[in-house]
């Protein structure tokens, strides 16, 4: 068996990252307060529903925090493939605990428009305001590396969410100044709840994918298949696995079958399969497991429990 040696750890989650993650939760942590008491003295939905939020997204934080500092740790005998996949869990939690709070935040506005309570609209806007520059600030913070990070970008959804449900009070408030139309507050906030919820469900889709390890789903494993084939020496391929540890890590094993061949042969082969994966695949972590041609080859997608007693 050969093995695709170089492996090159990325920075997906971007530079600094921890340090971006403990100042957005430090000043979400600090205006949760602010939100609470101005919610309860305007009685505005709106504020209270995005200081619930903002709770959500210090705990979402503060987890992404701790992912990033496990994901650095070594690998080692317990842990092979070391900690790369807590991103994946705290993406999953994160994506579960928006859910919970749209569905409260859905509970809540049903009740209020059954009775639209009388809304301060200028602590609504004041605080709104405040609240808007804030959270848009802490999203920037962590922005970078979240298109190619799933713990990252749950935790930049968290903080999205936060803007716009700010930005969605700010408006409710200015239309009730002007109008009394109390109802707008819930309408608002189930507004903005929608929004989180779908967002949330595309997190929690991606990371049951990774954790079910399924094959990338921009990889096509029918023209993988037969770009393998193409590399000369190749005859067949079989036990063909795609995998990822995290949505940029991937990995990948194969039985590559060829002709009955030198050992140094067999190192060329590798390194073109290598290349190939590489460039066309984003696949740098490659396991194959060359084989003459007068072996039997098994099945390209192999039952994992057919060969059990």
């Amino acid at each position: 068996m050969t093995h695709t040696h170089p492996h090159h750890h990325h920075a997906p989650a971007g530079k600094n990252a921890g340090l971006r993650l403990g100042l957005s939760l430090s000043l979400t942590f600090i205006f949760i307060f602010v939100e609470i008491v101005a919610g309860l003295w305007g009685n505005s939905l709106a504020l209270l529903t995005d200081a619930a939020h903002n709770f959500t997204d210090v705990v979402a934080l503060g987890l992404s925090w701790y992912a990033i500092i496990l994901a650095n740790r070594p690998a080692h005998a317990n842990k092979t493939f070391g900690y790369h996949r807590s991103g994946i869990l705290v993406a999953l939690f994160n994506a579960a605990s928006l859910g919970l709070i749209s569905l409260g935040i859905f509970s809540e506005a049903w009740k209020r428009f059954q009775s639209p309570p009388e809304v301060d609209s200028g602590i609504l806007i004041g605080v709104g305001l405040v609240a808007f520059i804030i959270n848009i600030v802490t999203a920037w913070m962590v922005k970078e590396g979240s298109e190619h990070d799933l713990n990252m970008r749950s935790a930049f959804l968290h903080l999205m969410g936060d803007v716009l449900s700010t930005l969605g009070a700010v408006a409710a408030g200015v239309i009730i100044l002007f109008t009394g139309w109390n109802w707008l507050d819930p309408l608002v906030s189930v507004l903005i709840g929608a929004l989180i919820l779908w967002n949330a469900w595309g997190i929690l889709r991606q990371a049951i994918h990774i954790l079910l390890e399924s094959t990338p789903v921009d990889v096509n494993m029918e023209t993988m298949l037969g770009d393998l084939q193409k590399v000369p020496g190749v005859e067949s391929v079989h036990d063909l696995h795609v995998w990822s540890i995290t949505e940029n890590m991937r990995m990948l094993s194969a039985h590559i079958v060829t002709v009955d061949q030198p050992i140094s042969a067999g190192t060329g082969i590798q390194s073109a399969i290598r290349q190939l994966l590489a460039e066309r695949y984003q696949i740098e972590h490659a396991t194959l497991q060359l084989e003459c041609a007068c072996c039997n080859a098994g099945e390209l997608y192999c039952e994992l429990g057919s060969h059990a007693d």
